[in-house]
């Protein structure tokens, strides 16, 4: 068995380990085998009558937790197997916490630090009570378009004839009458009062230069509204054609993979955290927003259905009631199942910086996209021509590359298995390809 998230091996006793212990403690629980090597092999420990007595003291003593410590024997080798179970209190590791993500341990500060101890007291950022909000602070239109949003899925029922406040406390978004930290998010009328980064930052970029850029803020509503507008109108273009007398406008990124983009960074971001940054290039787009993955979560998981699991549940809550999005975890497969459908490459997605990224591109001909399906500088060049020539003949492809025509005719076979160019269908020497 290989190492894992709950899972790890260890040959020698440290009292660093001590940090795995209290991530195992704050996480899903998890065990350490000291005797191990890497791969799970049995290396055995000289020490282990000694480290019986040790080590369940130490975590005591340093973590106030107990642990199971169990000796086992494999060819006459002993190697010890240390079994934490999950704590639902923080627990700390000399004024440190740590915690186990994936196979690795991290130690928690600043924000992340802030949301796990709220996990741990059973709230989330957005379920805590704001003392400085009052309804005034509430934006009537804003609340007044999502219960026709909301009418109109049927997911809110049974609201007729009760009041604003009424409808709020159905919505979890009150307690004892007082306002939470969702409730401005979703519908007040300056949630910049009180949480400075919850606006949305949109930048042109070339390259490493930024060309200019603007900032769009709101509540998340109307951030929705507006930043898709602003990038919309001065940020992307649309593709004009005409069908008979009909003008046809295509978007440069599918509309619904821009949507579930934008939604999913205004609803599952960290608040504590810095703004939503949007970068538009000429080949691609990308959102960052703050928060990584919740546990149990990877960015493969996200490429299929998986289980729905928001860092923000109560805005996450309104959001499905208002049709905005699907409470089964489908937003990122959403994204890349119209830019298949788009016949655009696949989208990027990664944790950077402490927040999520999400990139599309515009089309498989950049060099970036090109270099991904491994072609060579001379498939690379060619490529170029193509798009400024618009055809290329087995000859000019030797001209351009000065290669033989054996290696031109594999070059051009390849791209053409690839579906990057198509023959002419031509034969002889008026023969050409073009771009597929």
């Amino acid at each position: 068995m290989s190492e894992s998230q709950n899972i790890e091996y260890k040959s020698t006793w440290r009292d660093e380990y001590l940090k795995w212990i209290c991530g195992f403690a704050n996480a899903q629980g998890g065990v350490i085998f000291i005797g191990k090597d890497d791969n799970g092999n049995v290396v055995g420990i000289e020490d282990y009558k000694r480290l019986m007595d040790d080590i369940p003291n130490k975590i005591r003593n340093a973590m106030g937790i107990t642990v199971e410590v169990n000796l086992h024997e494999e060819n006459g080798k002993h190697f010890l197997e240390i079994v934490t179970l999950p704590y639902t209190v923080p627990v700390s590791l000399r004024g440190r916490y740590y915690y186990r993500s994936g196979s690795t341990k991290q130690e928690l500060t600043g924000n992340s630090l802030n949301e796990f101890l709220l996990r741990k007291s059973g709230k989330t950022w957005d379920d805590v009570i704001e003392p400085r909000a009052t309804f005034d602070d509430i934006d009537e239109n804003t609340f007044s378009a999502f219960l026709k949003m909301s009418e109109e899925k049927g997911r809110l029922p049974n609201i007729v004839g009760l009041t604003t406040q009424q409808i709020f406390e159905k919505l979890l978004l009150t307690e004892n009458s007082q306002l939470k930290r969702g409730a401005l998010v979703l519908f007040g009328k300056n949630p910049e009062r009180f949480y400075p980064n919850t606006f949305v930052k949109i930048g042109r970029w070339e390259g490493n230069n930024i060309l200019f850029h603007d900032v769009e803020e709101g509540n998340l509503f109307t951030l929705l509204r507006n930043v898709t507008n602003k990038l919309n109108n001065d940020y992307l273009k649309q593709k004009i054609h005409f069908e008979g007398l009909y003008r046809i406008e295509t978007p440069e990124y599918p509309r619904e993979a821009m949507r579930e983009m934008l939604l999913n960074a205004l609803v599952h971001r960290s608040y504590m955290g810095a703004p939503i940054q949007i970068r538009v290039y000429d080949d691609k787009i990308n959102i960052w927003n703050g928060g990584c993955l919740p546990t149990g979560i990877s960015l493969e998981s996200l490429k299929r259905p998986h289980s729905s699991n928001p860092r923000n549940p109560i805005i996450a809550g309104v959001c499905f009631k208002g049709g905005l999005i699907d409470a089964w975890g489908s937003g990122t497969v959403k994204i890349f199942e119209t830019c298949l459908q788009a016949r655009l490459p696949e989208p990027e997605l990664i944790e950077q910086d402490g927040g999520f990224f999400v990139t599309l591109f515009k089309n498989n001909l950049t060099k970036e996209q090109l270099t991904k399906l491994g072609l060579n500088e001379r498939q690379l060049k060619a490529i170029e021509y193509l798009k400024e020539k618009g055809k290329i003949s087995n000859k000019e492809y030797q001209e351009i590359n000065d290669c033989s025509r054996n290696t031109a005719s594999n070059d051009l076979i390849e791209l053409t298995n690839k579906n990057i160019i198509k023959s002419s269908g031509k034969g002889g020497a008026g023969s050409f390809y073009i771009l597929n």
